[in-house]
């Protein structure tokens, strides 16, 4: 018996990756620039591409990295950056053709990422077929991985003081996303503002002998905590 989900091939699913592999590439060669200019050996910062596979958590964990952050920090702040991923899961996955094995599930889940999601949930089609998302994935994570690559390599023929000098891209980046969001949402700059003077107190108290990172992680939770608590109503859509 076909599902309506079938038609969706392998083939379709590398097709309608196409625009998410584009933009991947060369922001995944920015974090292979980016990890070799803040000290993260190529074999780690590959490592994070293969395994980890998560933009924004991979920046900041080289971030840390950089800072000289230790392995419980770094494992933590990705883990709570990349816990969004249970919910876009959990909701592909009902979707899925019927009879779909958890194993096959399980694989499929790994792939997805906010384009990805965005583009299987954007799907007419009241089914997901395995290969469509299969195809998907493997597209954009294979974009990811080989930009990463070759952003590496760049960084070795780069000069020093340039390599050095690609660290302070890693702050650029994050105020160029920062900005523009805290000027269309003042909520955005409130949780923002709120997160550095956090993570500034923290500096100043002894329990900055534990670590840069858990200061990062704690301003972080308690910032978007009370975003949360402050603005209830419009951030449910209410």
């Amino acid at each position: 018996m076909s599902h309506p989900g079938d038609a969706f091939s392998f083939r379709a699913g590398c097709q309608a990756a196409i625009p998410v592999a584009v933009g991947y590439f060369p922001i995944a060669v920015a974090f292979g620039l980016l990890a070799r200019s803040v000290g993260v050996p190529d074999w780690g910062a590959l490592s994070l591409s293969v395994i980890v596979y998560a933009g924004a958590s991979q920046f900041v964990a080289v971030n840390l990295m950089g800072l000289g952050a230790s392995v419980a920090e770094v494992v933590l702040a990705t883990f709570v950056l990349n816990f969004r991923h249970f919910l876009m899961s959990s909701t592909l996955s009902r979707r899925i053709v019927p009879g779909t094995s958890w194993g096959t599930r399980a694989l499929l889940a790994f792939g997805v990422t906010d384009e990805t999601y965005a583009v299987a949930s954007l799907s007419p089609e009241p089914f997901l077929a395995p290969p469509f998302l299969a195809g998907l994935n493997l597209t954009s994570y294979l974009s990811w991985v080989s930009g990463s690559f070759v952003g590496l390599f760049l960084a070795q023929s780069l000069p020093a003081v340039i390599q050095k000098g690609m660290g302070i891209a890693l702050y650029a980046m994050f105020i160029g996303l920062l900005v523009p969001s805290a000027c269309r949402d003042r909520r955005v700059l409130v949780v923002a503002l709120l997160a550095m003077a956090l993570n500034g107190l923290y500096r100043l108290t002894p329990l900055a002998s534990f670590g840069g990172g858990w200061g990062v992680l704690g301003a972080t939770a308690l910032a978007a905590l009370t975003g949360a608590l402050l603005f209830p109503h419009k951030e449910q859509g209410r």
